[in-house]
């Protein structure tokens, strides 16, 4: 099969690629605008006779009916997607994620091919810190921020073209996502490269706010999974059971760094921080058989560490941009 990856280049869509790869047969074409999240040296290494890397914008409606036509199966997780950057500029947000989906499914009803669209369980808002539910797929939409916001209006259009339209669509909502390649604007990699550095993490208010982690290989198995068995028109909720509020998750990198547990500083809360993200995968490992490798939060972290440790020429150019961002904003 030939799968047209786009965001390929990103965080968890190289990681998807790399999985790919390693698990399948399958040839892959990456296409990716190469914003700043965007890495071609996350894809490095790659058979040459299996893949190839376009470079663009899902938003650009001919070189994406080209690719189409040249294709079987498209998996869409090309967004913008940081919180903070959505509420300092909402504008890309709404441009990417609504009318960069909507040109991918109108080239996807066009050629009547596959499609698997990539989204998050911040579409659900969140859930109090005491609340023993989690995200399911019948959880009301509740988004709360520009990004989250943008992410739900394109699950409802990937929703609208399968039944308007017979487009052969599935959708997944995932947790939090670590691993390797990720961007150190990122919760995870931004404490963890600090530590590497010798500079004190930093905390957004008290640190209670609850997310619920899963590796990135995990989150690769479980998409192909459900490209290759998920029901047409049905939504999937993917998480490995990895709640763990932020506090503890810098407290854990510290210690596994080697640090004392409390060398953190606390940094003003982001607006609108939602309180706790969790999901129930269910559905997708009793009707899919799917199952998390990563089972164990500490040894997935423990393994991302060791990514980062070594791999700093991976991380150092994008390192003191993001930081000087930050301390802009105060954190």
């Amino acid at each position: 099969m030939k799968i047209l990856v786009t965001g390929g280049a990103g965080f968890i869509g190289s990681n998807f690629v790399h999985y790919v790869i390693d698990h399948t047969p399958h040839e892959v074409t990456v296409l990716d605008k190469l914003t700043y999240a965007g890495n071609l040296a996350s894809l490095e290494g790659l058979p040459a006779h299996r893949f190839r890397f376009v470079k663009g914008d899902i938003q650009d409606a001919a070189l994406v009916d080209e690719l189409f036509g040249a294709h079987d199966a498209a998996v869409h997780y090309a967004a913008e997607s940081h919180n903070d950057n959505s509420l300092e500029n909402p504008r890309p947000f709404l441009d990417t994620n609504i009318i960069g989906t909507y040109t991918l499914l109108e080239a996807a009803r066009k050629h009547d091919m596959r499609f698997h669209h990539i989204s998050t369980d911040e579409v659900y808002g969140d859930l109090e810190l005491d609340d023993p539910a989690k995200f399911t797929e019948t959880t009301a939409y509740n988004p709360s921020s520009p990004y989250s916001s943008t992410k739900a209006s394109s699950d409802l259009l990937v929703r609208a073209w399968v039944r308007s339209f017979g487009v052969k669509a599935t959708i997944s909502n995932c947790s939090n996502n670590y691993g390797p390649y990720q961007h150190v604007e990122k919760f995870i990699p931004r404490q963890i490269t600090n530590v590497l550095r010798g500079e004190r993490p930093k905390l957004y208010g008290t640190g209670e706010n609850v997310r619920d982690w899963i590796h990135a290989n995990d989150h690769s198995s479980a998409v192909l999974t459900i490209l290759d068995k998920g029901a047409i028109g049905e939504t999937y909720l993917i998480g490995a059971d990895g709640e763990r509020n932020n506090r503890d998750v810098v407290e854990l990198i510290l210690t596994q760094l080697g640090q004392p547990s409390d060398a953190y500083d606390h940094v003003v809360d982001r607006l609108g921080h939602d309180l706790r993200y969790a999901i129930d995968s269910t559905r997708l490992r009793t009707e899919l058989g799917w199952k998390p490798t990563f089972s164990d939060f500490e040894a997935g972290l423990a393994d991302t560490i060791a990514w980062y440790r070594d791999n700093e020429a991976w991380w150092a150019p994008q390192k003191d941009l993001t930081e000087a961002r930050y301390a802009a904003q105060g954190q």
